[in-house]
C-alpha cells in the first residue's frame, strides 16, 4: 500500500529530494514550504499525488491548521519529516540575542510545534513513523557553529525523550542524522558579524568536508519508512569512524574520571 508523507521543508535539500523519491514510487506527499510557487514542478509533475501546503513552521497556530489540512486531505499520515531548517555561521561570542532566538524558533521550536501537531494522529492511527532531521551537528560540534548544533542537539534530547513517552503507541520515532552534502547548506546559512578576534580559529579550523551526494541518501530513507523494525537513529554518510571516534573519546574520559563521579555521590544509606 502506497504511504502518506507530511514533509516539511520541501522547497530544497534532503525535503525536496525525499518527496520527489515517494512520489516517483507511487507515494502520496502534503508538501510544505514557505512559499508553494517553488513546488509548482512537483504539482506539474506528479498531480494529485502532492499536495502543496504553504508552511511557516514558527507558527504555532498555523502548523496545527496545516497538519489538519492534510490529514483532512488524505484520511492519515504514514511519514511525518521534521526537515525544515537553516543554518548559521558565527563563534558563540559573536552570535546576537535575535540571530539564536530566530534560529531556535525554526530549527528546535519548528520541530517541537510539528511534533506536537502530529503525534495525536499518529496515536489515534496507531500507526505511523515520525522523522526527525537532526544532522551529525547533532551528535558533535565544530567552531563557527554552535548556534547550529544548539539547535540540533536540542531535537536530539527532545526526540530521545518522546521515543520513551510513546513507545507504547504503536509507531516509530527515527532521529536521521545526515553527514555533509551538497544541498547548499553552507551557501544559505546565515552569517554572525565577524569578530577580528577570531580570525586565526576560522583559518585554522576551516571545515574541508567530502560533500555527498544528497540523490544518495533517498533509497536509504525509503529503506527506513519500509523497515518492520526501524532504528531509533540512522546516520547518513560516511561519518560513522569519526562519531565512534568521539563517543569513544568519551567514554575513556568518564572511566578516567569514575572515581570522581562516585566520590561526588556521597554516602549512601543503609
Amino acid at each position: 500500500m502506497s504511504k502518506i508523507w507530511f514533509i516539511t521543508g520541501t522547497s530544497n535539500g534532503f525535503g525536496r529530494i525525499w518527496a520527489e523519491a515517494a512520489l516517483e514510487r507511487g507515494d502520496r506527499v502534503a508538501a510544505t514550504a514557505r512559499d508553494t510557487a517553488r513546488l509548482a514542478d512537483l504539482t506539474a509533475r506528479f498531480g494529485d499525488a502532492v499536495l502543496p501546503l504553504e508552511l511557516d513552521v514558527t507558527d504555532r497556530e498555523g502548523v496545527d491548521a496545516t497538519v489538519a489540512h492534510a490529514v483532512r486531505h488524505f484520511g492519515r499520515l504514514d511519514v511525518v519529516v521534521n526537515g525544515a531548517g537553516y543554518g548559521h555561521l558565527g563563534m558563540v561570542e559573536e552570535l546576537t540575542e535575535r540571530e539564536l532566538r530566530q534560529l531556535m524558533e525554526t530549527n528546535f521550536f519548528g520541530a517541537v510545534w510539528v511534533t506536537q501537531a502530529v503525534l495525536p494522529v499518529l496515536r489515534r492511527q496507531r500507526s505511523g513513523h515520525l522523522l526527525q532531521v537532526t544532522s551529525e551537528g547533532g551528535i558533535r560540534a565544530y567552531p563557527e557553529y554552535g548556534a547550529y548544533h544548539a539547535s540540533k542537539w536540542a531535537v536530539e534530547g527532545l526526540s530521545e525523550a518522546l521515543m520513551a513517552e510513546t513507545a507504547g503507541f504503536g509507531f516509530h520515532i527515527t532521529v536521521v542524522e545526515p553527514g555533509p552534502y551538497a544541498t547548499g547548506f553552507g551557501a544559505a546559512a546565515r552569517q554572525s558579524t565577524q569578530s577580528p578576534d577570531y580570525a586565526q580559529v576560522r583559518i585554522d579550523t576551516a571545515a574541508e568536508w567530502r560533500l555527498g551526494d544528497p540523490a544518495a541518501t533517498a533509497p536509504a530513507v525509503l529503506a527506513l519508512v519500509d523497515a518492520e523494525n526501524p532504528p531509533r537513529r540512522l546516520i547518513l554518510g560516511d561519518v560513522l569512524p569519526d562519531i565512534e571516534a568521539i563517543y569513544a573519546e568519551r567514554l575513556r574520559t568518564w572511566r578516567d574520571w569514575s572515581a570522581v563521579s562516585l566520590a561526588a555521590f556521597g554516602a549512601r544509606e543503609a
